[in-house]
């Protein structure tokens, strides 16, 4: 086992890697896992990773986990990096545009790239009980999760969370509970219940292991593209820990050796109905302020309030990025463009990273010829109720 501690992302205080723990005891923000780089080095290469399974335990050096019987697992990972050239022709510049498409994983979203991480994680710590806040699709993952780990799953969602994740969570075995209201109302609910009824938070970035099976797709990424990072990506940003994994993921790779220090201009994208971290980058903000009467037909989006406010804000800054609201009506526009274009029936959250690309290229952000990426988090089969509306 690689991995030496965990260490709270802001004050830097280091705890122990191998007991439960949600966050900081000091100053309550998420704690990160740190590793060994120098020992993973020496058996996760990139010479080794032609041999291994197509899933995102091939980097299984960089991985939590220390008992492989205890990996809870769908094959999850390793989704396909699309190029995507016929959309790319409806742009005003000549650019290589690709698709990282995220809804080819079990339960059809990112979700289950931190799930597999979590659920293994509580496993192997000796956890029967699990809850989560949750939008929609890290619902679904959980729940689906839990049940391959003989867990039980307390979920609670938004009354209004699109049909598809409430049944796949209730066909799966979880506890479902409908709040009125938004995700943070059913993050209180989690916080306030866990300790009495016995329940571990596996709320995003409120335990250290989510983000590390989503910055699988800053490996990937790297490893698709032959270790040549792109020059933008493009991240739907709701709680941000797909967008704080690959930043974390590049960091471990340099220090590995095996890509440089450049990094892409990270760009979040958000509804602007529900947009907390763009308002914070353009008003110069190192944490976003709570959103107001948030909403948005994407509901992967609709987080008012992200823990990892801060760790998001750092990275975009830090890499020269940028952070970009669009409307629902673009976001949802876009989903058929790009499957019309490309066959990817997108879920809202990943199509709005489409318009946000247009903004960029109106502003002068993006130069032609320069490779571009675009996550789609999900499968648009999720989000019926968007379409028909």
């Amino acid at each position: 086992m690689n991995v030496t501690h965990l260490e709270c992302a802001l004050c830097g205080l280091r705890h122990e890697a191998n007991t439960l723990q949600n966050l900081c005891r000091e100053c309550g923000k998420p704690l990160l896992v740190r590793y060994d780089l120098e020992s993973a080095a020496r058996t996760l290469t990139p010479e080794f990773l032609r041999e291994r399974e197509a899933s995102l335990w091939r980097y299984r050096e960089v991985l939590p986990v220390e008992d492989w019987n205890h990996v809870v697992s769908f094959g999850e990972g390793w989704t396909p990096l699309l190029n995507a050239q016929r959309l790319a022709t409806k742009l005003p510049v000549d650019l290589e545009l690709y698709i990282k498409d995220e809804g080819q994983n079990p339960t059809q979203s990112f979700k289950a790239r931190g799930m597999t991480a979590a659920i293994s994680m509580a496993k192997e710590l000796g956890v029967r009980k699990v809850a989560v806040p949750s939008a929609g699709n890290a619902a679904g993952a959980m729940a689906a999760y839990a049940a391959r780990a003989c867990m039980e799953a307390f979920i609670f969602m938004p009354a209004d969370t699109p049909k598809a994740n409430i049944i796949e969570c209730e066909q799966t075995g979880a506890n479902v509970t409908l709040v009125d209201g938004l995700i943070t109302d059913c993050g209180k609910m989690v916080a306030e219940r866990k300790e009495t009824e016995g329940w571990f938070d596996v709320s995003t970035l409120k335990e250290p292991y989510r983000v590390e099976g989503k910055k699988t797709m800053g490996y990937e990424l790297a490893e698709q593209l032959n270790w040549a990072l792109p020059d933008v990506i493009l991240y739907p940003t709701g709680g941000g820990t797909g967008l704080i994994g690959m930043w974390k993921a590049f960091d471990e790779m340099e220090q590995m050796g095996w890509i440089g220090s450049k990094r892409p201009r990270m760009v979040s994208v958000q509804s602007a109905t529900c947009a907390p971290i763009v308002r914070a980058f353009e008003n110069g903000d190192r944490f976003a302020d709570e959103f107001e009467n948030a909403s948005t037909v994407a509901s992967g989006l609709r987080v008012p309030k992200a823990i990892g406010d801060f760790l998001i804000l750092d990275a975009i800054r830090a890499s020269g990025g940028t952070a970009i609201a669009v409307t629902d009506e673009e976001l949802v526009a876009a989903v058929k463009e790009i499957g019309a274009a490309e066959g990817i029936f997108s879920a809202p959250e990943g199509a709005a990273c489409l318009p946000a690309l247009r903004k960029l290229i109106e502003d002068g952000a993006v130069d032609k010829g320069e490779t571009i990426v675009l996550f789609n988090t999900g499968a648009g089969v999720k989000y019926l109720e968007a379409f028909a509306n």
